[in-house]
């Protein structure tokens, strides 16, 4: 790596006379690339050349000097055939990256071929469309909303000793971590051994060797130099020991990592947390790794998480800044505002999920035993003094007695492909229902406490009188299935079961009443949400669950195998058919699915692909026990 190479460009050099002398000075640098953020979080790339960019810099920053159409992004029902012109238009107040090609050297200096990303809005007949855009609006109108309600209501800011006059600013804060697994190509390790290896922890923490240390170490070094602050890389719950080959080179690796770093503004954590994404995968593959971000790669094993961190912070006058969420009151763990944004996103979930748990590959993620939250619950401590560390829940209470600046809610839901733009949004768009509510009818910390407290059953004023949305237990041993369902909701099984939500007014309110988000836009998500859904079922999960099911072979030997053997076998056989294999009169379970999707009963699809999910489970089961019975393999 070359220690002189420029890795950002702050908002404060992003004009024209700034940028010509930045592109002089580094001539490595030969292009620039506008980023948007469609609706499903996928972010465009191209290679502007830096002369052409030059050559009408000032339309390239203040018009719409670039186009795309609504082939090349995600906004179904908004960019149609007929009238697919989105524009993008740069974000001159943000921080740009250079993305540097380390397999290409600029034959003149020897120094990465970059590229500058600029990230942008994406606009439709002068309408912003895009999620970048959404998440700024919602910050917008979040940071606006808390300063109107402090100028309201002074008497909030006693807790703090301070005046409204005091108050400089509302900063949103936010901050994302990402856990990946890491493997050398085409590599496979057994589930059974991945298992053994999770419930053992042998793998948690523990020391990083040969090509996956280097990749990690380059990463954080990397890391550092485009200024994230990151805070540890780590081996993560997952994975298996790797092999020394003959070389002193270790193969068949199979490991699963996480690396945190420093939160920052809720717009600029989500453009950090989407380039380090890249700087991971990149840096791991020139280290003859690859890195998958999916958050239930292998079935039966710990999956991937994104916790999203959230915060609301007072710069004052002075310098200083004041964590609203924090409060002096010993005999409390939140502020009234604390306790008022916590609600909202508790009472709104259900119209949040769609917008963080959207694929199929999320909801696999998201089951019992494997420290992924299912229950809309949180968890506040046993006491003011004992900060809350459940694991077990959806929204954690993060508090340090010694640190008033680290209270915060981490969100356990999200993974590394939620759309974190959108997933920021909606929280902070939940826990302004919440804020409303509380600042609107004067509702003290006391019985605040009590409400979110309170018994299923127990009435409430502003949460569900049916539900319970507090435990400081494991909700997973403490109890039931059932129980948990009536007690915090039962959560949707599949990506069509989630999206539901979106169709019920009463719910999506809180995301339309201040124009953040419209129908237009929702009803988009949803379509491309559905799209994604139903293609994934026809052309990736079936076809990979026929070629598993083909691998699930007899082998058992007539001559010597007994009756268990035999027995065994046709269990599976039998499965294998139906989910499988047509007949004369009757269809396979694969075939019911596709033929639900065919006429859009979707409802129905839903209902097959749990079946379906719960068949291969068993299947799966079945096929390990009859080949532990086998003495001859």
């Amino acid at each position: 790596m070359n220690n002189d190479l420029l890795f950002t460009i702050p908002k404060k050099f992003h004009k024209e006379e700034d940028l010509i002398n930045i592109f002089n000075k580094h001539p490595e640098i030969r292009f620039v690339s506008l980023v948007g953020i469609d609706l499903a979080g996928n972010d465009t790339d191209e290679r502007i050349p830096v002369n052409m960019f030059l050559r009408d810099i000032d339309n390239f920053l203040y018009g719409t000097a670039i186009q795309t159409d609504g082939s090349s992004v995600v906004l179904p029902g908004i960019a149609t055939l007929n009238d697919g012109k989105v524009d993008m238009v740069a974000d001159t107040n943000s921080c740009w990256f250079v993305d540097y090609n380390y397999d290409l050297l600029d034959p003149i200096n020897s120094k990465p071929i970059g590229t500058v990303r600029i990230p942008c809005f994406l606009i439709h007949n002068d309408t912003p469309v895009d999620s970048r855009r959404i998440l700024k609006n919602a910050i917008t109108l979040m940071e606006e909303e808390i300063s109107k309600i402090l100028s309201n209501n002074p008497e909030i800011l006693s807790d703090y000793g301070i005046k409204v006059e005091d108050v400089e600013e509302i900063s949103l804060t936010a901050a994302t971590e990402l856990e990946f697994w890491v493997k050398t190509p085409n590599d496979k390790a057994h589930i059974e051994e991945l298992t053994t290896s999770e419930v053992l922890q042998e793998q948690y923490w523990t020391r990083t060797k040969g090509n996956v240390r280097s990749a990690m170490e380059e990463t954080l070094i990397l890391m550092e130099n485009y200024g994230f602050e990151p805070e540890m890389g780590h081996k993560e719950v997952g994975g298996v020991k790797a092999k020394l080959d003959s070389t002193g080179h270790f193969n068949h690796i199979m490991e699963q990592l996480e690396i945190d770093w420093k939160y920052s503004s809720a717009l600029q954590a989500a453009d950090n947390e989407l380039f380090i994404r890249t700087l991971i995968k990149e840096t791991f593959r020139r280290h003859g790794l690859e890195v998958t971000f999916l958050a239930k790669p292998i079935s039966g094993v710990a999956g991937s998480g994104e916790h999203t961190h959230l915060g609301i912070a007072m710069k004052l006058k002075n310098g200083k800044r004041v964590n609203l969420f924090n409060t002096n009151d010993k005999n409390h763990f939140l502020s009234n505002l604390g306790y008022g944004a916590l609600m909202g996103m508790l009472k709104n979930y259900e119209i949040m999920n769609p917008f963080i748990s959207s694929t199929n590959d999320s909801l696999k993620r998201l089951r019992p035993g494997f420290e992924a939250p299912i229950c809309i619950v949180t968890s506040l401590g046993q006491s003011p003094e004992i900060p809350s560390r459940n694991r077990t829940i959806l929204i954690g209470l993060i508090r340090d007695t010694q640190n008033p600046l680290a209270t915060r809610f981490e969100l356990r839901a999200p993974n590394p492909f939620t759309n974190t733009y959108l997933c920021i949004a909606v929280s902070y768009l939940a826990m302004l229902d919440g804020i409303r509510y509380v600042v609107n009818n004067k509702v003290s910390k006391d019985a605040l406490l009590k409400e979110i407290s309170k018994e299923a059953g127990e009435k409430a004023t502003y949460l569900e009188d049916s539900r319970c949305y507090r435990s400081e237990e494991n909700v997973y041993e403490c109890f039931s299935e059932e129980e948990r369902e009536i007690f915090f909701g039962k959560a949707p099984a599949t990506v069509y079961e989630n999206i539901k939500a979106l169709d019920e007014d009463f719910r999506t309110k809180i995301l339309k009443n201040d124009g953040v988000l419209n129908d237009k836009l929702i009803n988009s998500f949803k379509i491309s949400v559905l799209k994604r859904w139903t293609t994934e079922i026809v052309y990736r999960i079936i076809p990979g669950y026929a070629k598993e099911i083909k691998s699930f072979k007899e082998i058992h030997c007539l001559e010597k195998s007994l009756d268990l053997d035999i027995s065994n076998w046709k269990k599976i056989q039998d499965l294998r058919l139906h989910i499988m294999k047509d007949s004369m009169s009757s269809k396979s379970l694969f075939t019911r699915i596709k033929d639900a999707i065919e006429i859009e009963n979707y409802t129905l699809a839903s209902e097959l692909q749990i079946e379906l999910n719960s068949k291969m489970e068993e299947l799966r089961e079945l096929y390990i026990d009859y080949k532990r019975n086998l003495l001859d393999i």
